[in-house]
């Protein structure tokens, strides 16, 4: 298993060096404004051990400062440019957001209509939400779901598969009940884009913004990135080492956060927000558009933790609130690797884009000083405050993980062998988990990454692997009424109940299920065992409906819809059937083969 979107690591950094691009037209006033900035940025990534930075900065339409600091690839000594691409996560959000507008202006959406007006087929876990969640919900985190994250993350689930299973993901609260971030609802966002527009998410992007914008080397997908000729490796460090990883491709939910841009053209981008949709004399989304997608929709709870801050909402794919007096739209981004900031400041005409090439808070402490230092006030010192905030993260964590190994209950042992344990376990919309045994231990793999699982107590194991997004994490095994391990528990979701794991079974040939069918007698009673299509064993009693068998193991199956009922027919030598046992609550009876 791999490591959890947006989990934040320190790396190492080996060098740093900076690239200073000379920018026509800056003013001397802005370069006042930086002095001594260089060395606040090589400090901050030096003790953030980030191997590479860059950053934008426009006011009143014009790029006042651009520059790249360290190295996109460090082993190969490639320095990072302005014109570096990065992965910007969720800073693609606003596009996506962008994107509806545009279509609301060609007359094709409509911000207050149901999803169901043009997605007929769109279904959450609850029918109100299913049938009343409309287009702005979509872009306002408050359809009812939370995360779910680990649903999609390293699936390899289509786009369109994942929207088929958003029924089967349990919300925590009712539609415009609460601000609950969700990727999912932006991934449906460019489902419905590429229905209405008659193409794709991409081609739409590509086509209504990107290009107008003169957007030409970002990229909508990092499979792209290989190609490039300025792009950056995404790095992490392990064992206190700093090393490059894959880069992770999330083209099924790329709506919520699959773009690669560089400083340089992201700049385009904010001179297009802060100039009510324009760029270049031409209007890209109409002003009335671009005012929904930068107008609060929700608040997002929580009271500010500093006096700079203020109390946030959310908009369409923008954070709202206000830095020192001063109103301020805002999104960051994540995937492995990489971490961005864009913020905008429309009275003030300011906008600015920091992209690192590592999971860090150095972005963010970046963004916050060019702001200080923009609006001509004192540096607030977020550095250190992102050191002491860190240290207490850390102090929590420790303490957190002394109280859970504290309820460890010491000298128990599972219910039933290793072997017992092992299998694939199937959610509808989680997909396949499997339990694997090697040696003396057990495994999960799920989504082709593995992590080992070490005996916590009873029936309870819990994750041991530093790299993977399940660390530190207990699953429950649990077991039916005739004592087999049938389930399992994993708390995927933290503001939802675990996410239960059936037991899948192995395929059975037609032909082998073809040996079992016939006419069983169970004390005098008449008990066809027949075949429904090519795979689906059916039960017949007199005067009751018929039940499903349902495959365990071997010739073990369960009766569907019925906890504790199971049957298993036995073979003679010659691998005839010649009985069958029936297991219920209250007992077993044997079925006669005729």
């Amino acid at each position: 298993m791999t490591k959890r979107l947006l989990r934040l690591h320190p790396i190492v950094l080996v060098i740093l060096l900076s690239i200073h691009v000379p920018v026509p037209g800056q003013s001397p006033s802005a370069t006042a404004n930086f002095a001594g900035f260089d060395s606040f940025v090589e400090q901050a990534m030096k003790d953030w051990k980030v191997p590479g930075l860059a950053l934008a900065v426009v006011k009143d339409g014009q790029i006042v400062y651009a520059k790249g600091y360290g190295y996109r690839d460090v082993k190969n000594g490639l320095k990072v440019t302005p014109d570096t691409l990065f992965a910007i996560g969720s800073c693609s959000k606003a596009f996506t957001a962008a994107a509806i507008g545009i279509l609301v202006d060609d007359g094709k959406l409509e911000w207050d209509k149901p999803v169901r007006t043009y997605l007929p087929d769109f279904a959450l876990w609850d029918e109100y939400a299913s049938a009343h969640l409309t287009v702005r919900d979509l872009l306002t985190h408050q359809s009812g779901l939370p995360r779910h994250d680990l649903m999609w993350y390293g699936s390899p689930l289509s786009r369109q598969e994942i929207f088929e299973r958003l029924r089967y993901l349990e919300p925590s609260k009712p539609l415009h009940a609460k601000y609950q971030y969700n990727n999912l609802m932006f991934m449906t966002a460019g489902i419905l884009i590429g229905k209405v527009s008659g193409g794709t998410w991409e081609d739409f992007v590509q086509r209504r913004l990107l290009d107008p914008m003169g957007m030409k080397s970002t990229r909508l997908s990092v499979r792209d990135l290989a190609q490039a000729a300025d792009a950056s490796l995404p790095y992490n460090e392990t064992n206190g080492e700093i090393k490059a990883i894959p880069y992770r491709n999330i083209d099924a939910i790329g709506p919520a956060g699959s773009i690669n841009s560089s400083v340089n053209e992201m700049s385009h981008w904010l001179v297009a927000q802060l100039d009510k949709g324009k760029y270049n004399g031409k209007q890209v989304i109409s002003e009335a558009s671009l005012r929904e997608n930068q107008t609060p929709q929700i608040v997002t709870g929580g009271a500010p933790r500093y006096d700079e801050q203020f109390y946030s909402s959310y908009a369409m794919g923008w954070g709202v609130s206000a830095y020192r007096g001063h109103h301020v739209l805002a999104h960051s981004g994540g995937i492995d690797g990489f971490i961005s900031q864009v913020r905008l400041l429309p009275k003030d005409k300011i906008g600015l884009v920091v992209l690192t090439n590592s999971g860090t808070n150095v972005s963010a402490i970046v963004a916050n000083n060019i702001i200080d230092r923009m609006l001509g006030l004192n540096e607030v010192p977020w550095a250190q405050r992102a050191k002491d905030d860190e240290a207490k993260a850390k102090e929590a964590q420790a303490k957190a993980k002394k109280t859970a190994d504290a309820t460890r209950k010491a000298g128990t042992h599972p219910s039933h062998d290793l072997k017992d344990f092992t299998g694939q376990f199937e959610h509808p919309a989680y997909g396949v988990l499997t339990i694997k045994q090697e040696g003396e231990e057990l495994k999960s793999e799920r989504n082709g990454a593995t992590a080992s699982l070490k005996h916590f107590h009873y029936d309870v194991f819990q994750v041991t692997d530093p790299e993977s997004p399940y660390d530190g994490m207990k699953i429950m095994f649990q077991m039916n009424k005739a004592g087999d391990i049938d389930r399992v528990s994993v708390p995927m979701e933290p503001s939802v109940k675990d996410i239960i794991f059936t037991r899948r079974a192995e395929p059975i040939a037609k032909s082998t299920l073809e040996k079992l069918t016939g006419d069983y007698d169970m004390s005098g009673n008449l008990v066809k065992i027949w075949l429904r299509g090519e795979n689906t064993l059916v039960a017949s009693i007199p005067s009751q409906p018929d039940v499903e068998l349902r495959p365990v193991k071997n010739m073990l199956f369960n009766v569907k819809g019925l906890e504790g009922y199971s049957v298993e027919f036995k073979l003679d030598a010659a691998g005839k059937v010649t009985e069958a046992l029936l297991v219920q609550p209250g007992g077993s009876a044997v079925l006669k083969r005729k």
